[in-house]
């Protein structure tokens, strides 16, 4: 499932394209944006937001210099995750900078998923309350997990 998840991400914020800088023209060669319009995807909106809120050309100009360097991150931290998640399963055991990757990696899973589930800042309540034949259930009980497994890994780097 978090092999999954990760991939997902990783496609959604642009995978291997994400940071490359082909070609040799101006733009490309300073890692320059060419459409700085935010995202369409509300989850990809959520996972690379707008720096000014009230300022609509200042963040299009941030967005123009930072996005492609975001996104490639994004990806970076997907990758790191993929590739020292065991293939078969059964222990996982990270570096500092590994477990850093996993938390950005997790944050962004955790922030689509929420997106896509409508919550808006905490999970509700109502998982407790929710039967476990809602088709909504498992991908609430996922994104407890998740949560779980991030407090886990910010506690073991405590």
């Amino acid at each position: 499932m978090l092999r999954d998840l990760a991939g997902q991400i990783e496609t959604l914020v642009g995978g291997d394209d994400a940071g490359t800088t082909e070609g040799g023209d101006f733009a490309d060669v300073l890692g320059l944006t060419e459409d700085a319009r935010p995202p369409d995807d509300p989850a990809l909106a959520r996972l690379l937001p707008d720096a000014y809120g009230d300022d609509p050309d200042a963040s299009t100009e941030f967005r123009r210099y930072t996005e492609r360097d975001l996104r490639a991150g994004k990806a970076d931290a997907a990758r790191t995750l993929l590739g020292t998640l065991p293939e078969d399963g059964g222990r996982v055991s990270l570096s500092v900078d590994e477990a850093l990757a996993w938390l950005r990696a997790l944050n962004d899973i955790r922030l689509t998923l929420a997106v896509r589930l409508g919550i808006a800042e905490q999970m509700p309540a109502d998982l407790d309350m929710m039967k476990p034949d809602d088709p909504r259930y498992a991908a609430y009980a996922v994104y407890d997990w998740l949560t779980g497994t991030q407090d886990s890994l910010v506690q073991a780097l405590s």
